[in-house]
């Protein structure tokens, strides 16, 4: 981490500067949005339109650039360990709006996919890594609070995008659209995470979930939390069954909602339902999964992680299995509401596991390498659905097909306990 030798805050406030760190750290979540498939999904249809392209070609442009921006990926975690996060999200934001801008004059495959490969591994990629490694810095018996505030901004992301979107494409064309997301974000996100980020507490002051309040009788204040947290190399981590089987968990709601959410558009339209249903889903999945995050922030600062983490994937099989039936407008209402609901819980267990399961000092190497997996899976959920439905002319067989995933999952989360950091090390 670079070192700061200043102990003064940018901003004084009553209360703790990590909280501010949380709405910044949000702010970024929120921009990750337009190289989240929540957004790029809206795009397809008019892509396959405009350029004459099939679905499977579309896809599998998708599919590619995502693969190669995962494998890129793991060298932002390291990046992150070594020059800290309030670097890397203004050099991140930077580039991801000149990734959009990027985007807004595409020419033919061979720019789509190179688009797609920037906003991805920006975007989707590095505006949610550098977040989920700096929350935790600066909280640990708060942390699944603290990263449930943070999830608003992907809520409100996934919320209002896809609408918008929807609305800027209809009114101005797709490539204006482009070019309005990647000028708000050199405006508005760039110099707030300049001014305001601080990649530690100690570099205000401060030490993480805010100062400890001084023990009666006097003596020494609480104990130094920082002191009492174990921390793990990446190496170290590997070497553990959990760090495999959460690794292969990590993989599952990527693939699977990636896919979903990529063709959401054909799917509803194949049961007779038009764009604005899509968009209607996709934005009350976000408000369901609003408030679930806050119940899931609670639960994962009480019980173990784990099973919280079966939970949600016990919760993906239901809503396979409702979409398959989902052809009327209040099906459409219902998966929804469940997609919401599962889709809240897993934002913040998976968040919070990593660092819980293995420290901070080395969260950079840790959530890089998960981060990666993850966009791998997401590289590899749109392809097979593109691919049955050029096949079969629909989705109900990927659909049943994909279920084996979440089912595996689930048993592995159920067998992954945090590891005992003295089984390993002596």
């Amino acid at each position: 981490m670079t070192k700061n030798k200043s102990t003064k805050a940018p901003l004084q406030t009553s209360f703790y500067y990590g909280w501010i760190i949380v709405a910044v750290a949000g702010l970024s979540v929120f921009f990750s949005g337009p190289g989240q498939t929540y957004s790029v999904s809206i795009f397809i249809d008019y892509y396959i339109e405009d350029f004459e392209y099939s679905r499977s070609l579309v896809s599998g442009i998708y599919s590619g650039a995502t693969l190669c921006a995962g494998f890129a990926l793991f060298m932002m975690g390291r990046l992150v360990d070594r020059f800290g996060q309030r670097t890397m999200m203004v050099a991140v934001g930077i580039c991801l709006s000149l990734a959009l801008f990027w985007n807004a004059f595409l020419l033919g495959p061979i720019m789509m996919f190179f688009g797609f490969f920037m906003i991805r591994l920006f975007g989707q990629g590095s505006m949610t890594l550098i977040p989920n490694t700096l929350v935790p810095q600066w909280f640990i018996r708060k942390r699944g609070r603290a990263l449930s505030v943070m999830a608003i901004g992907g809520f409100a992301s996934s919320a209002l995008m896809p609408p918008l979107n929807t609305w800027m494409i209809e009114t101005a064309g797709w490539r204006t659209a482009w070019g309005i997301w990647g000028t708000l974000l050199l405006i508005v996100f760039v110099p707030v995470a300049f001014f305001f980020v601080r990649n530690q507490p100690k570099m205000v002051g401060e030490v993480p979930d805010g100062t400890p309040k001084p023990v009666k009788g006097g003596g020494d204040p609480s104990p130094n939390v920082e002191i009492n947290e174990k921390s793990w190399t990446l190496k170290e981590a590997m070497a553990t069954k959990a760090f495999w089987f959460i690794l292969f968990c990590v993989i599952v709601p990527a693939l699977v909602n990636t896919a979903i959410t990529f063709h959401i558009v054909s799917i509803m339209g194949l049961r007779g339902l038009d764009t604005g249903v899509a968009a209607m889903v996709l934005t009350l999945m976000a408000i369901i999964g609003f408030p679930v995050t806050f119940l899931t922030g609670y639960l994962v600062d009480r019980f173990q992680v784990h099973y919280i983490l079966a939970i949600t994937f016990f919760g993906h099989i239901f809503t396979l299995l409702l979409l398959l039936f989902t052809d009327t407008w209040w099906l459409a209402v219902a998966f929804g509401v469940l997609w919401g609901f599962v889709n809240g819980f897993e934002r913040i267990v998976l968040s919070i596991v990593w660092p819980n399961y293995f420290g901070r000092e080395h969260l950079g190497s840790i959530k890089g390498l998960a981060q990666t997996v993850m966009v791998i899976g997401s590289a590899l959920g749109p392809l097979p659905f593109g691919i049955f439905y050029d096949w079969l002319g629909g989705y109900q067989e990927v659909i049943l097909l994909t279920i084996a995933f979440p089912v595996t999952a689930g048993i592995l989360a159920l067998s992954s306990p945090q590891p005992r950091y003295e089984d390993y090390h002596g």
